[in-house]
């Protein structure tokens, strides 16, 4: 039964009702029909743009504001049923499936509130853009998603900024202070062929990475295994451990040297979460500007003022190389350094002598 509240107002012929009066009567009514909706199931039919999915990433784009770990319990408890039926979080969820959702009981959180984030509309330069996907060269300092501190990110203001769009998800991440290509789909049929291709390291990507020290091989290849841990205030961290760690593999091309730097261009063939910052600081190669795996006293140094000067980690995600998910045809994209990272190697070429390759 779909319930229809009339405005008291609507009766009143030639009556015009104020804007503060019409706002606090449709923020009753519509506090009104949230307390009815809680109180009742719901129903969702699987559409065939949304086949395919996990069930825990579907219920949580249809239940904005709830809590990963809420969808998580009422999944498990079983009160969602998808056809009638328990399934687990991990379910992929087809086209035709009847999911029941149930009353959803959580704190209320107005959208008005002062405090509450609002999320600005933005677009991202583009590299590349048809019907399935589009790359974006996102700037350093940018989270890719909202979370851990973070209110929002790219693909929330992208969201924002394009409210027609059916779907704008993901098809893998960056660190916040890398800048540089990142993919995201606009189709459920493309991010599913993404999401394979990087399991299956059908998908080349390479960074450029400026890091301390002079590296001699002109080609090298790093195979650490990485594992990730929690410092004791709970921020992650990733370290080698030979024992205990997940296979890593990153392929380390030497691009320029200088005095006291190289450049190198680092291709992966794993995805492990900051495995470029790992691999090159375990080999005592720390990447310039990294605040998490660097030298901090270089840091320090580096974002001094100065005609030399370096305030971000000089980590770009340069170069991806792909099969067109729903096409097959070859796609190759490149992003240029950002003109903070370009200036410092300018600075660099002026200052420092350079002993392997040209100028950049």
């Amino acid at each position: 039964m779909r319930l229809r509240f009339r405005h008291p107002l609507e009766n009143l012929a030639g009556h015009r009702a104020d804007r503060s009066e019409t706002a606090n009567l449709n923020q009753v009514y519509s506090g009104i029909w949230r307390k009815l909706r809680k109180d009742s199931a719901s129903w969702l039919d699987v559409d065939e743009e949304s086949a395919g999915q996990r069930l825990d990433n579907f219920l949580m784009r249809h239940a904005k504001g709830v809590p990963k770990s809420h969808i998580y319990r009422i999944v498990r408890s079983g009160e969602v049923r998808v056809n009638k039926g328990r399934v687990s979080a991990d379910y992929r969820v087809k086209s035709g499936d009847q999911i029941r959702l149930p009353p959803i009981r959580i704190a209320e959180k107005s959208l008005d509130a002062p405090n509450a984030p609002l999320v600005p509309a933005r677009e991202f330069a583009l590299a590349y853009e048809d019907e399935a996907m589009l790359v974006v060269d996102k700037p350093a300092g940018t989270a890719v998603h909202g979370g851990s501190g973070v209110s929002f990110g790219v693909i929330e203001q992208l969201r924002r900024a394009r409210p027609q769009a059916k779907l704008l998800e993901l098809a893998h991440r960056l660190d916040r202070e890398t800048s540089g290509l990142l993919i995201i789909a606009k189709k459920r049929s493309a991010l599913t062929r993404l999401h394979d291709q990087f399991r299956e390291g059908i998908i080349a990507k390479r960074y450029l990475a400026l890091v301390k020290g002079r590296w001699q091989n002109p080609l090298q290849h790093v195979k650490l295994p990485l594992l990730k841990y929690l410092l004791p205030d709970g921020e992650r961290r990733v370290r080698v451990d030979e024992q205990e760690g997940k296979t890593a593999h990153s392929i380390v091309r030497l691009v320029a040297r200088w005095q006291n730097f190289s450049l190198v261009e680092v291709e992966l063939k794993t995805g492990r979460t900051h495995q470029i910052r790992v691999h090159l600081s375990h080999l005592g190669f720390p990447i310039a500007g990294d605040d998490k795996y660097g030298d901090f006293a270089l840091n320090k140094e580096l974002a001094r003022p100065g005609p030399a000067q370096l305030r971000r980690m000089f980590l770009h995600a340069a170069k991806l190389a792909l099969p067109h998910p729903l096409t097959g045809e070859p796609v190759a994209l490149t992003a240029d350094l950002p003109p903070e990272l370009q200036s410092y190697l300018n600075a660099l070429n002026a200052n420092e002598q350079r002993d392997y390759g040209k100028a950049i």
